[in-house]
């Protein structure tokens, strides 16, 4: 549960959910640590806020940059309460396809961005034995699709980093929730949010190839919208008890149920063979 003068540190507020969430924050009168790659793209943003908000550049592959936004925070509102890790993007390629340059700036931005960031918060939130981080990870940390593992496999991360974190951090009086949006009327889908292998390969035309024209024709017409999605959020996070895992948007849910149920009755179907690799008395060592 976080106080009603809560500072905030969000990333990636240019646009989508991040920057819906830090325009709620904003409107529900904590004081936010405002960050983007380019400061213009968030300087409408700030503005009627005036002492309460504070714009940052930050680029979360540079971790100087990333140094610096935690101590202008510190140095403006004397610490982070929240820190938000929203800032990344989309790829789309059959695991096979994936190109490795294109793969490792996806995890540094992604995966690695989000840890480093985490990383610069926790001396102080340890400190003073409070504070929340909010991981944004995707119903795509939950469940897979053609064409998309590569997204799958830094939002998988997020999720078990999130999780890890929030069992190591609950004794020192610091939460983590790792929020999980299905598909939100945001730019994500878009061109300027969204990469594409070059590599195309035949073979996945029907696999992997279908996935990326329905995540592209599908843009625009998601049924998420981010103004609730953030208030959900920040409604989780006022909550007595902030919940580790949240899931924004009905279709997210609908998904995981899926695929907890088909997990369970696979599991279930090869459990004989499963418990058969214990050792059995009487075995050799």
């Amino acid at each position: 549960m976080i106080t009603k003068d809560a500072v905030w540190l969000i990333t990636g507020c240019s646009k989508g959910l991040g920057r819906a969430l830090a325009a709620q924050a904003l409107a529900a009168g904590y004081r936010v640590v405002v960050t983007a790659r380019r400061i213009g793209d968030i300087a409408d943003l700030v503005a009627p806020y005036g002492d309460a908000a504070l714009a940052v550049e930050l680029d979360v592959t540079d971790s100087g940059q990333i140094n610096a936004a935690v101590t202008a925070a510190e140095d403006r509102f004397g610490r982070i309460d929240v820190l938000v890790n929203n800032a990344g993007y989309g790829y789309l390629a059959a695991i096979e396809e994936g190109e490795d340059t294109d793969v490792r700036a996806l995890f540094e931005t992604d995966l690695f961005g989000p840890l480093r960031l985490v990383k610069a918060a926790l001396p102080g939130m340890r400190a003073r034995r409070r504070g929340h981080i909010i991981n944004i990870s995707s119903i795509g940390g939950l469940v897979t699709y053609p064409g998309v593992g590569y997204y799958h496999m830094v939002k998988f991360g997020i999720e078990a980093m999130s999780e890890t974190l929030a069992k190591e951090a609950a004794p020192l009086g610091i939460g983590v929730t790792v929020v999980a949006p299905g598909a939100f009327r945001t730019d994500f889908r878009g061109s300027a949010s969204i990469r594409q292998s070059a590599t195309r390969i035949e073979d996945y035309a029907d696999t992997a190839g279908k996935s990326r024209e329905g995540v592209q024709t599908g843009h625009g017409k998601q049924a998420g919208d981010p103004v609730r999605g953030a208030r959900a959020i920040i409604s989780a996070v006022q909550a007595e008890r902030p919940p580790v895992h949240l899931l924004i948007g009905g279709d997210a849910l609908d998904q995981l149920r899926a695929k907890l149920d088909g997990l369970r009755q696979e599991t279930d179907a090869w459990e004989e063979v499963t418990r058969s690799t214990n050792f059995q008395s009487g075995d050799a060592a």
